[in-house]
């Protein structure tokens, strides 16, 4: 999981003794990074993470989990010239016909990941590369079933100007969802888990309709051991951002779902997620009215 080694004379590759070490390593880590018109975000992502991963001894993978879109065809370039360098990175192509969201896109990352733990990031840099090492540890050392790069505890935070109503909504999403899980920013989309959590997830049925992967496997898993890593969320540095005012009232949709297996207070359920899909209903037009969706 190191920076690509140069060829030498005979076509070999040679290095110093850390890349070494670490190219001898077993593969530890499998990083998967869900795309959508995401093409000049692969080449710095994928530099940062394997210098990232190189520091700590840790050797990685990354499989770029690529829906198509009209970048499809820069970031498969990108990714096969990095490849061509000597970086550990796959392609994971899907084309529209074959499926379509990020959920599906990380299980299908996480299935084709050849580590026994897998971690999952985004592909816009607001997850920062430097920070995959430490999210993993908890669960490379065995001491979370689930580690998740959190904004909201001490050390974390998030890196840019949010305006009060983006913070007002993030933090009452964030509530809604406090109960289902043992993590302060369960909405995070950084998160790490080891395969063999995974199948207990698989097991009992995960749902890739909602946009929250990380809560839903965080649930589906029935994860007791969580692990919080403060980070610092970062502005977006290329592209626009995907969320949608369909993908809010998805949110709320999924909630209730994740309640209902939980806890199985139906009767209880119910109405508060209607009273939850008309306060989803109500930010997102709010948001799209003020133009920060």
């Amino acid at each position: 999981g190191g920076e690509p080694l140069p060829a030498d004379q005979g076509g070999g590759r040679r290095g110093t003794t850390r890349e070494l070490h670490t190219m001898g390593q077993q593969l530890e880590l499998s990083v998967v990074v869900p795309a959508f018109d995401e093409a000049p975000n692969i080449e710095p992502l994928t530099r940062r993470l394997f210098a990232a991963t190189r520091k700590a001894c840790v050797r990685a993978e990354l499989i770029v989990a690529d829906d198509e879109s009209p970048g499809s065809a820069a970031t498969a370039a990108a990714v096969a010239a990095l490849a061509a360098e000597g970086f550990e990175v796959q392609l994971l192509a899907r084309k529209r016909g074959e499926g379509r969201g990020l959920a599906s896109a990380v299980l299908n990352g996480f299935g084709a990941a050849a580590a026994p733990v897998v971690l999952c990031m985004d592909a816009d840099l607001q997850h920062e590369p430097e920070a995959v090492p430490a999210v993993a540890r908890p669960v490379l050392d065995g001491d979370a079933d689930f580690a998740v790069g959190s904004r909201n505890v001490g050390g974390g935070g998030v890196g840019f100007e949010w305006s009060l109503l983006r913070r007002a909504i993030s933090h009452g999403a964030t509530l809604l969802a406090v109960p289902l899980s043992g993590s302060s920013d369960p909405m995070s989309g950084f998160f790490c888990l080891s395969k063999e959590t995974l199948a207990r997830g698989a097991a009992a049925g995960i749902k890739t309709k909602g946009f929250k992967i990380g809560l839903e496997l965080m649930v589906r898993c029935r994860c007791t051991r969580v692990r919080d890593v403060p980070i610092t969320f970062r502005d977006r540095l290329a592209g626009e951002s995907k969320l949608t005012m369909r993908q809010n009232i998805e949110y709320v949709l999924q909630l209730a779902d994740l309640y209902v297996f939980k806890f199985g207070l139906l009767p209880l359920v119910l109405p508060l997620a209607a009273a939850l899909a008309a306060l989803a209903l109500a930010l997102a037009l709010a948001v799209r009215a003020m133009g920060l969706h």
